[in-house]
């Protein structure tokens, strides 16, 4: 073994720091708040600051340890290469086991540091404080086993004078995305500690009103959002890298994020009832348990390599800590809402499952289930070889089978749910608010067929995103027309942006699954071969080389104009080829070209065989996505507040005796207004406690 270098010391130090700090912190806060020690419950802000600085100076070494490549570090040997540029040497630090976990740690301090910040002039409060004092034990977790088991600064072995690692795996160094997707997928995965937080200080405090939700609702919601759009880089990042034309294969990481999104999706809707109407207390809380615990298990799936996966890593030594960990929040935070279940009983009631909160409980019930039968599909072949001591597969007809009329319903509630009014609606109301929504449905599905589009399951999606789409716009216009364009910021309109962006992206994926075409066309050198309204004509077959691959591209002129290059990249270091598609992008379907199979084409050569993708309405699911960051940013902030000037809420009018009127379209004058989306005010001694 090597000695230690300044680099590997530092990052100890650092990590040291970041475990004694949150340690300490979780400790000296716990006990201040227990013994009514004020100085030192505000101490505890201290604690967040000292955790941030031991992050960065953890992350700062590993960063120069791989722009020095410092062989004398284990991780360098492994990931570093002197070959590779400079933006995916970044990116290294977080393609292997040890440094994914520091980089959770990082994130997770700068989470920690921030709700310090954010609560500075409140840290003596008990809510506040009780949830630093979680913040630092999920921080002591990580921090102990990036420090322990997965140590990205352990020294390396002896190596020679000239020894050069390999770099990163192929698939994560030949695309720009890999340097934005696993961080944004880390902020919404380690962003939900910070609502669960609260939630367990709420419980041990007893305070399980409305306040800790008040608190956290952006918190909930920017982690939601990044969360959304890592997921979405990832599907991207799938489609540029892969070859396969795919964005989504049901692979067990990939299921792994979408499990605490779909929990999460639930979180967010359902928590609008309780704020609303006092009600689901304990349903919020397990929802907000099942997202932070599902975080857990997903990094135990990804990195314990108990799966096999393109984006799993090796097996390491932390299956255990992960499971334990799982095991420990899923029952304390449990027994802690059986604790404080007689506080939890909802003052609120509903008045009539066709209301917009029976819309919300159904929508909580589907996504529940959806979010149950991606974990049995994901976790059914462990269990299995547990048991049985045998291999088995659960593969994508499974989910797609599932999926399928599961988004169905999904989108007929999303038509539905938010012309609803709170409490109860008549049929007079629902026939007047669903008739422009009914008639885009309508028109989707003339469009569709006129189109082309057949098959009795995808017209339905299609049909129901129309009426979806109607719904939301409807919304829209209504805030707009009355307020403007500052109509669009608040929760509930920009809330409907969002709902117009997972319109597009759900569109996008029927689309692209069931009337996607492909075919393999053997191209030779002057000669065009017609396919799918596109013509092909192979210009010829050149080489690329460096000092870090070797690449051969078949250059195709579509449709008489610019030519594309599908290729096969070879890493030197590791003489692993990777296929490279070429992608043309059109707002109707794309066209994706890959070199066929390993048939790698003669360099000088007047022939090449190549597969050819049409893929419908790609590009939608790219402005889907940005639509849902939007529209994430738009209900993050509060909009102007609408009350009826004939019969005002008071501020502190109980939950449950809160007009029926409020927060709906129709004033008291039965005029058609817009939904403002202005949070609801809340009684001063709810958000100090009950």
């Amino acid at each position: 073994m090597l000695a230690v270098s300044a680099n590997g010391a530092l990052g100890h130090a650092g990590l040291l720091l970041v475990l004694a700090a949150s340690c300490v912190g979780a400790l000296s806060t716990g006990t201040a708040i227990v013994t009514g020690n004020h100085r030192g419950i505000r101490q505890g802000v201290t604690y967040a600051w000292l955790i941030l600085a031991g992050a960065l100076l953890a992350v700062f070494a590993m960063q120069r340890a791989l722009e020095m490549r410092d062989y004398s570090i284990a991780y360098v040997q492994q990931v570093g290469s002197r070959s590779t540029p400079g933006i995916y040497n970044v990116a290294a630090m977080w393609s292997a086991l040890e440094g994914s976990i520091l980089l959770w740690v990082l994130v997770l301090a700068g989470f920690t540091a921030a709700v310090a910040w954010r609560f500075r002039s409140r840290a003596g409060d008990e809510l506040v404080a009780w949830a630093l004092v979680v913040m630092f034990v999920v921080t002591a977790f990580f921090a102990l086993v990036s420090f322990g088991p997965a140590n990205p600064f352990a020294a390396g072995a002896e190596v020679a004078r000239n020894f050069d690692g390999q770099g990163p795996n192929p698939l994560l160094q030949n695309h720009v995305l890999v340097l934005f997707h696993p961080p944004i997928l880390y902020l919404g995965y380690v962003g939900f500690t910070v609502p669960f937080a609260f939630a367990i200080a709420a419980l041990i405090t007893g305070r399980v009103g409305e306040g800790w939700l008040l608190e956290t609702r952006r918190w909930a919601l920017f982690a939601w959002g990044f969360l959304t759009i890592g997921i979405l880089l990832g599907g991207w990042w799938s489609y540029e890298v892969l070859g396969w034309s795919g964005v989504w294969a049901w692979d067990p990481v990939e299921n792994a994020s979408l499990l605490p999104w779909l929990t999460g999706t639930a979180y967010i809707h359902s928590v609008l009832v309780q704020q609303r109407r006092g009600m689901l207390r304990v349903w919020n809380l397990s929802l907000l348990v099942a997202t932070f615990a599902l975080t857990i298990l997903g990094t135990f799936l990804t990195r314990s390599g108990v799966i096999n996966s393109v984006h799993a890593f090796a097996a390491g030594q932390i299956d255990g800590y992960l499971l334990g960990f799982f095991a420990i929040v899923t029952i304390v935070s449990l027994g802690l809402i059986a604790w404080r279940g007689d506080r939890l009983r909802s003052p609120g009631a509903m008045d009539s499952p066709v209301s917009r909160e029976g819309a919300f409980l159904a929508n909580n019930v589907i996504f529940t289930v959806f979010a149950f039968v991606v974990l049995l599909g994901t976790v059914f072949p462990l269990i299995v070889e547990a048991f049985q001591d045998r291999r088995t597969v659960v593969g994508a007809p499974y989910f797609n089978s599932l999926s399928m009329p599961i988004g169905i319903v999904l989108l007929f509630l999303m038509a539905v749910a938010p012309v609803l009014p709170w409490r109860k609606a008549s049929e007079e109301l629902l026939r007047t608010r669903l008739f422009w929504p009914a008639w885009c449905g309508a028109g989707a599905l003339a469009v569709a067929v006129a189109f082309g589009a057949d098959g009795v399951a995808p017209l339905i999606a299609i049909t129901l995103a129309g009426f979806a789409a109607g719904a939301a716009l409807r919304q829209i216009v209504l805030a707009t027309r009355r307020q403007g364009w500052r109509g669009l910021v608040g929760r509930a309109n920009g809330g409907m942006v969002v709902h117009l962006g997972v319109i597009l992206v759900a569109v996008a994926l029927v689309a692209s699954s069931a009337y996607t075409e492909s075919t393999e066309l053997r191209l030779r050198t002057g000669e065009e071969v017609a396919w799918g309204g596109h013509t092909f004509e192979l210009v010829d077959v050149v080489s690329e080389r460096d000092d870090r691959t070797e690449v051969v591209r078949a250059n195709v002129r579509l449709d008489g104009g610019q030519a594309y290059g599908p290729a096969i990249t070879t890493f030197l270091q590791m003489g692993q080829p990777i296929g490279t598609p070429s992608v043309r992008t059109g707002p109707t379907h794309d066209v994706y070209l890959t070199i066929a199979g390993t048939n790698t084409p003669t360099v000088g050569g007047d022939e090449a065989t190549i597969e050819v993708f049409k893929k419908p309405l790609i590009l939608w699911m790219w402005i889907g996505g940005l639509l849902m960051a939007v529209g994430t940013v738009l209900a993050a902030f509060p909009g102007r507040r609408r009350r009826d000037p004939m019969a005002p809420v008071s501020a502190r009018v109980p939950v449950e005796e809160r007009s029926s009127s409020d927060d709906d379209e129709t004033t008291s004058a039965g005029v058609d207004a817009p939904d403002t989306g202005a949070d609801e005010p809340v009684r001063p001694e709810v958000v100090a406690g009950d």
